[in-house]
């Protein structure tokens, strides 16, 4: 079976982030198109299950369990289940990343 799920669907509130939960289409992944201003970016929280990024464009600064690194168009960053993390948008310019939760649904516990 092929399933479209059309853009305008996946935004979330009046920003430029898609949210997809694969859960409904059948698919064993989930993820974030993110869309960031400079500044901005979730508080910190985790998830059971590992998370990957695939940063398109711009700069984030990742921190996950205390350590912090920063990632620029092109790098990809893991974080293993459980692992307490944050990321904001630490460029000048718009941030892109694609964020895949290992997960056909989103789990997520806020810390802060």
């Amino acid at each position: 079976m092929l399933t479209v799920v059309p853009a305008a669907d996946l935004v979330i509130g009046s920003g430029r982030t898609a949210r997809f939960e694969g859960e409904p289409y059948g698919s064993g992944v989930s993820f974030f198109l993110v869309d960031n201003d400079p500044g901005q970016g979730p508080g910190l929280h985790r998830h059971p299950y590992t998370e990957t990024w695939v940063v398109r464009a711009g700069t984030a600064t990742v921190t996950a369990d205390g350590e912090t690194r920063d990632a620029v168009a092109g790098d990809i960053l893991t974080v293993t289940a459980g692992t307490a993390h944050k990321f904001v948008n630490s460029g000048q310019g718009r941030l892109e990343m694609v964020c895949i939760h290992a997960s056909p649904r989103m789990i997520q516990e806020d810390l802060e």
